[in-house]
């Protein structure tokens, strides 16, 4: 048992580090990304309202992976954030295959970092289930007949 909560552990904190890690990047200069979907989308308040707003949520669920007793609600919120980052990328606005900067090469290494920190949200989730605010364990236990 010990071991399992070792990779529990582990698997909270790298979620918690890579959500702290986006989440800091949105609080520099312009973000070439945001600046994208502001241009196809048409919607200005992409860069920089919502690219901030995006960074402290980001921050917020990284934090609350942090400490064992928040990372319930920090996993809803991770992956909330991440699957928004995933369907930006499923759209026109954004794609899978994009440059990281103005003069750089498309490529899918956002958009398959956006999954693979999909898949650690939504494990972290399950691991944590217990501690979501308001659903606790009902969430993904299985109805009796």
């Amino acid at each position: 048992m010990p071991m399992r909560r070792a990779v529990i552990h582990v698997l909270a904190l790298v979620l918690a580090t890579a959500m702290l890690f986006m989440g800091a990047q949105k609080f520099g200069a312009d973000n070439y990304i945001f600046q994208v979907i502001a241009q196809r989308s048409g919607i200005a308040l992409f860069e920089p309202q919502i690219r901030i707003f995006t960074g402290t949520l980001e921050i917020l669920a990284g934090l609350l992976m942090m400490l064992p007793s928040t990372r319930g609600a920090g996993a809803v919120l991770a992956t909330g954030v991440v699957g928004g980052a995933v369907l930006f990328h499923l759209s026109p606005w954004l794609g899978t295959s994009v440059a990281m900067s103005a003069d750089g090469e498309a490529s899918y290494r956002l958009f398959m970092m956006a999954l693979v920190f999909l898949a650690i949200a939504v494990i972290n989730l399950y691991l944590h289930r217990a501690r979501i605010p308001v659903l606790g364990d009902r969430l993904f236990v299985p109805k009796t007949p």
